[in-house]
């Protein structure tokens, strides 16, 4: 997934409540009242009245899907700004130890499949390459790192977030799915 549509996911995500809130803020004061119209001349006798126009529709907009795996091992691959390491390892222990201490036995499963391996050859472009392990992966998790560390903190998520995306390097990250290669029987395995 590019990271520009990763991040305004992750935006429309972050944003969502703070949209759902602003419908129930109280009216302002001073705000302006609905004119009042005047009554009918009482000569005037009103004829049949059309029916309200029906409301249009409640539209609800799906879940934005989150990194969610449909294989039984998988890993995502971050390419990161050489001078954004440091930042990207203090979120990504942020996430380590929400994952350990999390109360959602999901969370903890997810923790214990969840490896994290920085490569010793240069990414693409100079970057620094960062690989999440999947083995095994959880059926049906969501592996969005800003919704774990949202539910984590939520006190310090804006923070973590900026720190977490400002990472990143043009390439972004990329999940893929992994199939076990078969082979026939007495083949060498690949």
């Amino acid at each position: 997934m590019p990271m520009r549509s990763f991040l305004l996911g992750a935006l429309a995500w972050l944003l969502a409540g703070a949209g759902q809130m602003s419908a129930f803020q109280p009216a302002q004061a001073g705000a302006l009242e609905p004119q009042q119209t005047s009554p009918l001349p009482s000569a005037v006798t009103p004829g049949p009245t059309a029916p309200p126009a029906p409301a249009p529709p409640v539209v609800v907009a799906p879940p934005l899907a989150g990194r969610v795996f449909a294989a039984e091992q998988g890993i995502i691959l971050n390419a990161i700004r050489p001078d954004k390491v440091a930042d990207f390892e203090a979120v990504i222990a942020k996430l380590r130890q929400a994952l350990e201490t999390s109360e959602d036995p999901v969370r903890n499963e997810q923790g214990r499949g969840w490896k994290i391996l920085r490569a010793t050859e240069p990414g693409p472009s100079g970057s620094v390459l960062f690989v999440f392990v999947m083995d095994p992966v959880v059926k049906g998790a969501d592996y969005g790192v800003a919704k774990i560390l949202s539910e984590a903190y939520p006190l310090e998520i804006m923070e973590l977030y900026r720190m977490y995306s400002g990472a990143f390097t043009i390439a972004g990250q990329t999940l893929l799915n992994l199939q076990p290669v078969v082979t026939a029987p007495g083949a060498p395995t690949p």
